[in-house]
């Protein structure tokens, strides 16, 4: 689907002819670009595009399928780079991944873009609205701001998962009992997620930030910056990968101290219960040579030897910390 189209001259708006290749061609005599913005854009839209704008087949059908590792790839002319989109859902605390496609030419910028995250409209009117006139830097501007309105979006992500990891770390720790191992596998889960988004994207950045052709002197200061951004972000998701670790391994250490104690209570228990049945099982076999079966005493005997015993054995399990 067709979001947004425009030219933009000296970083000023214009309104672009209906026909691409059309407005591609005003773009490119008057010094202008040209920026399209699809959304889940079908096979043939995207052609159409492709057509127009002379496209490599290979990004574009990387666009249709989506599901790519973030990477930067030059085909002749055009730049293609693939950004994974992350949005923290408050209620479930999962993290949807989506995708942005961009490609990047000669008097061209077309992003595209899968899943609800990241919707560029609010990009598009901050860069028309700026005072710092960005979009006079040319489409570079607009494949800066893309990037860094989602390596933005990573930082809130990791925001979040602190706040969920902390939250963990406490119940773990806490003195109720609790089994936390499910919750702390997940956040792995969502954290190994993040982390394939993340990584692949620092070498491409850096790129950007460094001498890439299609990068003027002037924008990569501007991808230094993202690429600093990206930098604190990889290293917040090694550190929550392994506080995770860490986490995990405390919580099995804590369910085998509990099950040891329960053990030891349940050993103590039955020594006391076994007392009584030993003595019941002695007096229980009746025999005719057993004195203590005539003595008048020695029923109420029987009763204070196994009270004494099981009394003596419950103080002596206090004290040793079994009960």
């Amino acid at each position: 689907m067709l979001v947004d189209r425009a030219l933009y001259r000296h970083g000023q708006r214009e309104h672009a002819p209906d026909d691409l290749g059309e407005a591609l061609r005003t773009a490119r005599a008057t010094g202008a670009f040209l920026w399209v913005g699809l959304f889940e854009p079908a096979e043939s839209e995207l052609d159409d595009v492709a057509r127009e704008f002379e496209l490599h087949p290979l990004a574009v059908e990387d666009a249709v399928s989506a599901h790519q590792r973030p990477k930067l790839e030059r085909y002749e002319h055009t730049l293609f780079c693939v950004l994974k989109t992350i949005q923290y859902i408050d209620e479930t605390s999962d993290i949807e991944v989506g995708e942005i496609m961009v490609f990047a030419g000669d008097g061209f910028i077309v992003t595209v873009r899968h899943g609800e995250g990241n919707p560029l409209g609010d990009v598009r009117r901050r860069l028309e609205t700026s005072e710092d006139r960005v979009l006079t830097h040319g489409s570079a501007a607009v494949f800066y701001a893309v990037m860094d309105r989602v390596v933005d979006s990573y930082e809130e992500v990791v925001v979040e998962l602190e706040r969920d990891i902390d939250e963990v770390e406490q119940s773990v720790f806490s003195a109720a009992r609790t089994n936390d191992a499910e919750r702390v596998y997940k956040l792995k889960r969502e954290i190994l997620e993040f982390r394939r988004s993340v990584v692949p994207l620092v070498d491409p950045v850096d790129d950007l930030a460094t001498a890439h052709p299609h990068v003027p002197d002037e924008a990569r200061p501007f991808f230094r910056d993202v690429h600093d951004h990206l930098l604190r972000v990889r290293e917040r998701v090694d550190e929550f990968d392994a506080q995770l670790t860490d986490i995990l391994n405390a919580n099995l250490a804590q369910v085998s101290v509990r099950q040891n104690d329960d053990m030891r209570r349940i050993t103590a228990w039955v020594a006391i219960v076994a007392v009584p049945t030993l003595i019941a099982g002695i007096y229980g076999m009746n025999f005719t040579h057993m004195p203590e079966l005539h003595w008048t005493l020695g029923y109420p005997f029987a009763l204070l030897l196994m009270a004494g015993i099981c009394v003596s054995l419950y103080v002596a399990f206090r004290r040793s910390g079994w009960l």
